[in-house]
């Protein structure tokens, strides 16, 4: 029997106008977003889309391998999904980077055989959680803030000593982002 129809698949549906806890992986689970200039990229595309009014941002975290946020989509971009033209104007930039010098050997890593590109930054599986509760929108909150410090990263030892991360406007408020929107004001 085919494996592939009892494997979960994970979804990305997002409605406009409503809170989602969303999870974007870099392909393969590759650390990617060690580097600060690539943690760079993501926070300037939160910016400029959450400026421009196509989101809002209430909080993330930017994992060696993978993103959290909270986020609220409000408008297409032009004729894509705000966090498609997340996902692609990151991606280029990746693209961009690595070719410019800061790993061009390790652009070979995100090589595709596909007809519309060469390479594959993001996996295809974002997941898209509705937060239709303060309940879960605080768990996930405090999740995205405790992920640092999992034992399989130990990134910090402290939420707020993590510098990619909304902690230290919800523990501290610090705000470090001018995008970020206060996720308490929403219940």
């Amino acid at each position: 029997m085919c494996k592939d129809i009892f494997e979960h698949k994970r979804k990305s549906y997002i409605k406009n106008g409503e809170l989602y806890f969303w999870t974007a992986t870099i392909n393969k689970w590759q650390r990617l977003l060690e580097r600060d200039e690539f943690k760079n990229v993501i926070v300037n595309s939160l910016t400029y889309l959450s400026e421009a009014g196509k989101m809002d941002v209430f909080a993330f975290v930017i994992m060696p391998n993978h993103i959290h946020v909270i986020w609220r989509i409000n408008e297409y971009n032009g004729k894509e999904t705000a966090q498609g033209s997340f996902l692609k104007y990151t991606a280029h930039e990746f693209k961009k980077m690595l070719k410019s010098g800061l790993g061009e050997a390790e652009l070979s890593d995100y090589a595709v055989d596909a007809s519309n590109k060469n390479y594959e930054f993001w996996q295809r599986d974002s997941l898209a959680i509705h937060l239709y509760t303060p309940v879960v929108a605080y768990q996930k909150l405090e999740y995205i803030h405790l992920n640092p410090l999992a034992e399989h990263w130990q990134l910090v030892k402290d939420p707020c000593a993590y510098k990619y991360s909304t902690a230290r406007y919800y523990e501290m408020g610090i705000k470090d982002f001018s995008f970020i929107k206060d996720l308490r004001d929403e219940f």
